[in-house]
């Protein structure tokens, strides 16, 4: 059974400047705090069909495929060859504009804890959690990311220099 998160979360940021920092698909390494280095597959920069390695800091690695793609609103990837325990996972991101100084970014995934029933308990108990927790970072790194262009690598900003960034 498929466990689902959803996190939408609102900045002053200007979602053509957010959409371009998505659209770098080869570089979630500017904006992910935990992505040392994401090099394209196959040599498809964006869109549908398109691929990422992301090679995490603790030496772990994903493979991401755009498998839908709607230019300037949302993007959905399906996530493979992970070192976690799970069957499957599917990740949507959107932006809506709100005004144009600010939108939404909504980012939900859909995933399947190997195991059967323990792993569907377990899926509830801890990784639901931990994924809600690192989206929300993964957020607060994409728009920071976006309204100063400067790197996050492997930390995340302070909360004042998120407040700074925002409230400009």
């Amino acid at each position: 059974m498929a466990h689902h998160i959803e996190v939408t979360k609102r900045f002053n940021v200007p979602a053509k400047k957010v959409w371009a920092v998505l659209a770098d698909w080869g570089h979630v390494d500017k904006w992910h705090f935990s992505v040392e280095k994401s090099p394209i597959m196959d040599g498809k920069v964006f869109g549908p069909g398109a691929k990422r390695t992301c090679n995490f800091y603790d030496g772990s690695s994903v493979v991401e495929e755009i498998i839908d793609y709607q230019e300037g609103e949302s993007f959905t990837v399906v996530i493979s060859e992970f070192s976690m325990p799970l069957k499957s996972m599917k990740a949507g991101t959107s932006v809506k504009v709100i005004d144009e100084n600010s939108c939404d970014i909504t980012i939900d995934m859909d995933f399947v804890v190997k195991g059967g029933p323990l792993g569907w308990l377990m899926g509830i108990i801890l990784v639901k959690p931990m994924m809600k927790s690192i989206t929300k970072k993964l957020l607060n790194g994409l728009a920071y990311h976006a309204a100063t262009e400067k790197l996050v690598a492997n930390k995340l900003p302070s909360p004042q220099e998120l407040a700074s960034a925002f409230n400009r």
